[in-house]
């Protein structure tokens, strides 16, 4: 027997991937995998698709290489192949959701970061200052066009909204806000035993502060190198803590070896990629990011959804979701090493307290779900 056709409306999503890690990557998973399960035939254009969502009956994935692995080569393909398919499903009477710059279309644009918020300094020698400063240049010239085109803009945050308003002269009237969600199974605070496998496998005494940084090191905005200062500067002054550092870059081997010559009393621990970060996190006892730029936060978010207390840029979208309470651990000046320094000072002399005001905001965010996000997001693009 033939199975129905199914009726409903297509629905295409555009965005270089959809897989359970990374910020942008793991909201578009999240929505995508909400649309695939409750909504009619779903068509993803991306480099990467998370195989299980590409198993799932109504999703057909048509993938777009990404040359040398390279986003910036890759971007004109995947612009390409999605507004090829935007035509078809729009033709369909569908809906067609694209990411800040990645592809030109009338419909939905979600936003996840704004070029033209954060011009990095250049660094590294003639060569990569000169794609730097020529990928910027693309970046930012894509989103102006390409975001306004959009008749409904979601923001992952108030912080992302008002540069869409202030710096791309968006219309207010059109851009939503819509905060990521969490897998509140996954991201959760950590029993006593997980906390002390994490501490034994990192070689962590009991009462010494596990302190993590989860970001990337190729380039300043996540502002490690103001974290790696304040962190020798604490040393400095009989601070007993390890820094994990989870993440790679084009300058993690420069870090390491920076550490290395720092002296034994500057404990950092380079992890570099890792799938388990939940796992690390439930075993730490703070998170420090003090970004330069950040439209919203996710390491954060799941620090905090981890029961871990984050010490954040107050500038940082992800700052909007902390209570009154929790403000005192905001960085004012992600440029002060100082401040950074003293900010860690200031938690660890409360350190049980603020771990108790975590746990309350952790209940908060944790009802927030994939699937409760996915639908504030339809409900957004919807007028309601």
């Amino acid at each position: 027997m033939t199975a129905p056709l199914d009726t409903r409306p297509p629905v295409l999503v555009v965005t270089g991937d959809f897989v359970r890690t990374g910020g942008m990557d793991v909201a578009n998973y999240g929505l995508a995998h909400y649309l695939a399960r409750f909504g009619g035939p779903l068509h993803l254009v991306a480099h990467r698709v998370a195989p299980d969502l590409a198993a799932l009956p109504n999703v057909h994935v048509h993938l777009v290489p990404r040359p040398m692995s390279s986003s910036f080569l890759g971007a004109p393909l995947l612009a390409s192949a999605g507004r090829r398919w935007a035509g078809y499903v729009a033709a369909q009477g569908g809906r067609v959701i694209v990411n800040g710059g990645n592809c030109g279309a009338d419909d939905v644009n979600w936003v996840h970061y704004v070029h033209a918020s954060y011009q990095p300094p250049p660094e590294g020698g003639v060569l990569r200052r000169l794609k730097s400063r020529l990928v910027g240049t693309v970046y930012r010239s894509q989103e102006k066009q390409r975001i306004g085109l959009a008749k409904v803009v979601v923001a992952n945050s108030q912080r992302t909204r008002t540069d869409l308003i202030e710096r791309l002269d968006v219309r207010a009237d059109k851009v939503k806000v819509v905060y990521y969600g969490i897998d509140p199974a996954r991201f959760r605070p950590g029993m006593p035993d997980e906390r002390a496998e994490v501490r034994q496998e990192f070689g962590v005494a009991d009462g010494e502060p596990l302190v993590a940084f989860v970001g990337a090191l190729g380039d300043r905005r996540k502002g490690f190198d103001v974290l790696f200062d304040a962190w020798c500067a604490l040393a400095g002054r009989g601070w007993d803590g390890t820094l994990v550092v989870v993440g790679r870059g084009a300058q993690l081997e420069e870090w390491r070896a920076r550490a290395g010559a720092a002296g034994p009393g500057v404990k950092i621990r380079f992890l570099g990629f890792r799938p388990d970060v939940d796992r690390i996190l439930r075993g730490c006892d703070a998170l420090v990011s003090p970004t330069r730029y950040e439209a919203y936060g996710l390491g954060v978010h799941e620090a905090l959804c981890s029961g871990v207390p984050a010490l954040v840029s107050a500038r940082a979208g992800v700052a909007e979701q902390y209570t009154q309470s929790m403000k005192p651990l905001l960085i004012q000046d992600p440029e002060s090493a100082e401040q950074v320094a003293s900010t860690l000072e200031r938690w660890r002399a409360n350190e049980a307290e603020w771990r108790e005001k975590t746990l309350e905001l952790s209940k908060e965010l944790r009802t927030s779900t994939w699937e409760e996000m996915a639908r504030a997001f339809l409900d957004a693009i919807s007028g309601r």
